[in-house]
């Protein structure tokens, strides 16, 4: 009965969502129609509002970006924000003599430690005008607080937080799930840091895995620990142990150990605000974000014939054509097209992939190597640019990174579930079949695998390896053995990478950018155009809320299994052979 009550609510619940959705699409386009006609203009004494608390940084958001925080964290929980969108806004403020300063929230921004440096050094350049940045939320997470900390004065609200303990990362194992259902699984791999297969065949992190998750957390957490020292004029050695021992634990900590400048609530904040204006105790403050902001920037260069295609790839690596992700046939043509376009005369891709599908990527990585043929090709690391990712990236000219990127884990496995328990014993469902070949029935899921089939698959599975490790040998001039000295699906940040070869330089997506330009010899004369094109603001909403309402009615019905659907659900995506990072890092 409580398992009918479940799917009945979950019905209604869409029922009430799709006339909210005809309701909220009339708003909104009533309200854009409004505020369409309205010209942006800058007041004197303004202060950009960065208000990234709740927000999801992802590569970019549409150039006419709505406000969404209008609608609220009820209409679909957190909205996006698009870091090339961020950055050319700081920019703008930077260059406006009407802008005064910055006033920054960032205390649950969901983002990666790359992204993050990314702002952050923007934020850095715009500290060099002697404009302000002034930093407040009543909880920072712990990257939260990174980004904040390069603020001049940082405030915690008395009654606030800052995670500020150090990183983890939290793996779920569904064995025992599998276990409990009768369903087995069945690995093949090459490497014995190629972990993502754990989660399915173990109960904890093998040894391995465990060695390579504590090496690049402890790189990237040393790292984010002297920027923030840096920014925050704090000794390194006491910041360390501050962190190490979560001696924040209370907000008057936070100033104790010179985290913050001091506790404060909102309304002192702007009070705050208006003595750097200048402004008397009633004065209104004037603020602009970042989308008003950008409508203001004139495109530079509009005409330069010196045109950079700056191609963002962003999510997993997939066969076909699928929305949301980096499927091969889109992003094949895009780099295609790039490479016939002689307007178009370097090629920047900017990786932001955990990995996928092998055949996905050696589809991709093809038309990489043929665009290395016709014009310059640089690639960008942001987050994460792993396995599949490394895969698709290593043709390039020059490797870029952050110090801070995920990448390397050049390995491969394949996964296969038998479900012959589950479905013989628990449920009383048997099969049979007629075959006209000996193996007719390959990999049938209903049955154990016969050793002819595994070794089929194993063998494939380490053929894949050995090209993977060509095209890597290949792309970056290193030997085979070389590159099987830093493989085997071991993990790196861009700080270890660089020091093995598998990246050329640490820097950013503008400095990838720069480095382009140069070799076209356009240091200062050229445009950048970015690929895939943008969908209109309003499909992108819409999806959005779509998306975001259908997991909250999933979220209140399954509670804390939540995240147990959540990684069931991606079991669909490891399909053949895969080229894919060990696990979905979520780094705290």
């Amino acid at each position: 009965m409580r398992f009918l009550g479940n799917v009945l609510a979950v019905i209604v619940g869409l029922i009430i969502f799709s006339v909210l959705s005809i309701l909220v699409s009339f708003g909104i386009i009533g309200m854009i129609a409004a505020s369409g006609s309205e010209e942006v203009t800058v007041k004197e004494n303004t202060i950009l509002h960065l208000n990234l608390n709740g927000r999801t940084i992802v590569e970019r958001t549409a150039d006419d970006d709505l406000d969404l925080s209008i609608f609220g964290s009820g209409f679909g929980g957190p909205m996006t924000a698009g870091l090339v969108n961020l950055k050319k806004a700081i920019q703008a403020a930077k260059e406006d003599d009407n802008i005064q300063g910055i006033y920054l929230n960032t205390g649950l921004v969901n983002a990666g430690q790359a992204n993050l440096l990314e702002i952050r050094e923007f934020l850095e350049d715009f500290k060099s005008s002697g404009k302000f940045i002034l930093a407040y939320d009543e909880i920072f997470t712990e990257g939260g607080y990174y980004l904040a900390s390069v603020a001049d004065e940082i405030y915690l609200n008395p009654m606030g937080g800052i995670d500020f303990n150090g990183f983890s990362s939290n793996t779920l194992f569904l064995k025992g799930l599998f276990d409990k259902v009768g369903v087995k699984p069945e690995v093949f791999r090459v490497g014995e840091f190629k972990s993502a297969v754990e989660p399915f065949i173990l109960t904890q992190m093998s040894p391995e895995n465990r060695l390579q998750t504590e090496a690049f957390l402890s790189d990237m957490n040393d790292f984010a620990l002297k920027n923030i020292a840096e920014s925050r004029d704090v000794n390194l050695d006491s910041l360390t142990k501050t962190n190490n021992m979560m001696l924040v634990r209370e907000p008057e900590d936070a100033v104790t150990y010179k985290l913050v400048t001091g506790l404060a609530y909102e309304d002192e904040i702007h009070s705050k605000l208006r003595e750097k204006l200048g402004l008397g105790e009633d004065d209104d403050i004037s603020t602009i974000n970042a989308t008003k902001l950008n409508t203001t920037v004139k495109t530079k260069n509009i005409t330069s014939s010196n045109r950079i295609a700056v191609i963002l790839a962003e999510g997993e690596i997939v066969d076909g054509s699928v929305e949301g992700a980096i499927s091969s046939d889109k992003f094949a043509k895009e780099i295609r097209k790039a490479r016939k376009d002689d307007n178009i005369k370097a090629i920047v891709l900017r990786v932001n992939s955990p990995g996928g599908s092998v055949l996905a990527s050696e589809v991709i990585w093809r038309e990489m190597t043929e665009a290395k043929k016709a014009k310059p090709l640089y690639v960008s690391m942001g987050e994460v640019a792993a396995s599949g990712g490394y895969y698709i990236s290593a043709p390039a000219d020059t490797i870029v990174a952050q110090p801070n990127t995920i990448t390397g884990s050049i390995g491969i496995f394949g996964i296969w579930f038998n479900a012959q328990e589950l479905l013989n014993e628990k449920l009383g469902i048997t099969s049979d079949v007629v075959e006209t070949g000996q193996l007719s029935d390959f990999m049938n899921p209903t049955r154990e695998l016969t050793d002819i089939e595994r070794k089929i698959v194993q063998t494939n599975v380490e053929k894949g390896y050995e090209t993977f490790i060509s095209r890597v040998s290949e792309g970056r001039g290193m030997s085979a053995e070389a590159v099987k000295e830093v493989a085997s699906g071991r993990v790196w940040t861009g700080n270890q990478a660089k020091e093995r070869g598998l990246v050329d330089v640490l820097g950013s997506l503008d400095d990838t950018i720069e480095l382009a330009a140069e070799r076209i010899d356009a240091s200062s004369d050229y445009r950048v155009i970015y690929y895939p094109q943008q969908k209109p603001w309003f499909e992108t909403i819409m999806n959005e809320f779509s998306n975001n309402v259908q997991l909250r009615i999933l979220k209140s019905e399954l509670g804390e299994n939540f995240a147990i659907y959540e990684q069931s659900k991606k079991l669909k995506n490891y399909q053949g052979i895969m080229v894919r990072l060990p696990q979905d890092y979520i780094i705290r």
